[in-house]
C-alpha cells in the first residue's frame, strides 16, 4: 500500500520514488481488477499519474491533496459526454488508503497540443482555439448545483478578498521586482470585479498542456485535467486563456472569444490573473513580455486585448 503523504517532506520522498509509489499502484490496480496491466508513469503534472494498459488512467492523490481527487472525479463524471470535445470517462473513484484518493478513467487519444503546437500550421490554429473557446462556451453554460458540495470555493467574493489580501506578498515571494509590485494595490482596487456572479463550472487551467490534438486533420482529441476546479465567475477561465493558449496574440484571441460569445476587459482579466491561486507575474513576464512602459495597464492590454 501507499504511505501517507500529509506533508510536504513525505510528498518530496514518497512521489518521486517508484521504488514506493509502483508496490502501491499495483495494489490498487488489483483492487480494481486491473491485475497484471502494465504501468507506465507520466512525467508530467503535480499528481502522480499512470497509463494502465492502452485503455486507462490513474491519477493518485495523496491525503495533502485529497480534495482534489475528490473533485477532479466528481467533475469529471459530472460533464461526460456533455462537451464537444472529449474528456476522460470516469471508471471509478474514491478513497485508498492512508488517506490517497485515486481516479480511474478512460485515456484519451493524441498528442499533447502544448508539445505540438509549433507543428500546427496558422489556419489549423485558428480553428483549434475555435473549437476551445466553444467547449468552454458548454463548460460554463453546465449546471454546476450538483456539484457544489464538493466544489469552492462558495462564496466567491470572499474569495476575491483573500486572495487580494495576499496578492502582494504571493509575488514578492516568487519575485516580482518593486516597480511592478507597488502598483498592484491600486490596480486591483481600479478593477471592478463580481462578488456574486451567475455561477460557471471553472476548469481553472485553460492551457495548451491541457489538451489533445490528432496531428492527422488537426482536430482536438481530448481536454483533461479538471482537478482545480472551481465555481465562480467565467471570466476567471480567460486567464489561462490569454497566457497559455492564445498566448498575446490578439487575433487567436478574438477568434476564440468570437466562439466562445463572449470577451472580457482587459484589466479584469489581468486582475484576475494577480488574484489566480497559482499566480506567478514574474514567470508570465519571462514567457510573454511586458510592453516598454512598465505599467500593468499596458500589460492587460498586450496580453488580453482582442483585435
Amino acid at each position: 500500500m501507499l504511505p501517507p503523504v500529509e506533508m510536504d517532506e513525505e510528498w518530496a520522498t514518497v512521489v518521486p520514488d517508484e521504488a514506493v509509489m509502483r508496490p502501491g499502484v499495483e495494489h490498487l490496480c488489483a483492487r480494481l481488477g486491473l491485475a497484471g496491466a502494465s504501468l507506465t508513469r507520466f512525467t508530467e503534472g503535480s499528481q502522480p499519474v499512470y497509463a494502465v494498459g492502452d485503455e486507462h488512467v490513474l491519477k493518485l492523490f495523496p491525503a495533502a491533496a485529497d480534495r482534489d481527487g475528490v473533485t477532479e472525479g466528481s467533475v469529471l463524471a459530472h460533464i461526460q459526454g456533455r462537451l464537444p470535445v472529449p474528456t476522460p470517462r470516469v471508471r471509478d473513484f474514491g478513497p485508498y488508503e492512508n488517506g490517497w484518493q485515486y481516479v480511474l478513467m478512460s485515456r484519451l487519444p493524441g498528442e499533447n497540443l502544448a508539445h505540438a503546437w509549433d507543428l500546427v500550421p496558422r489556419g489549423h490554429r485558428e480553428r483549434l482555439v475555435t473549437e476551445i473557446g466553444e467547449t468552454l462556451a458548454v463548460l460554463h453554460s453546465l449546471d454546476p448545483g450538483p456539484l457544489a458540495d464538493v466544489v469552492g470555493p462558495g462564496d466567491w467574493g470572499a474569495f476575491l478578498d483573500r486572495r487580494a489580501a495576499g496578492a502582494v506578498a504571493q509575488q514578492r515571494a516568487r519575485g516580482l521586482p518593486a516597480a511592478w509590485l507597488e502598483q498592484l494595490p491600486d490596480f486591483l482596487a481600479s478593477v471592478p470585479l463580481p462578488r456574486a456572479p451567475h455561477p460557471a463550472l471553472l476548469h481553472t487551467e485553460v492551457m495548451r498542456q491541457h489538451f489533445l490534438v490528432d496531428p492527422d486533420g488537426w482536430r482536438l482529441t481530448g481536454f483533461f485535467d479538471f482537478e482545480p476546479a472551481m465555481i465562480g465567475d467565467r471570466a476567471y477561465d480567460f486567464v489561462g486563456v490569454g497566457l497559455f493558449v492564445t498566448r498575446g496574440d490578439p487575433h487567436l484571441l478574438t477568434r476564440l472569444t468570437g466562439a466562445y460569445g463572449q470577451t472580457f476587459e482587459p484589466s479584469a482579466l489581468l486582475a484576475y490573473t494577480l488574484l489566480h491561486v497559482y499566480s506567478d507575474l514574474p514567470w508570465y513576464l519571462r514567457e510573454l513580455g511586458a510592453p516598454s512602459d512598465g505599467t500593468l495597464l499596458s500589460l492587460a492590454e498586450a496580453w488580453f486585448g482582442t483585435a
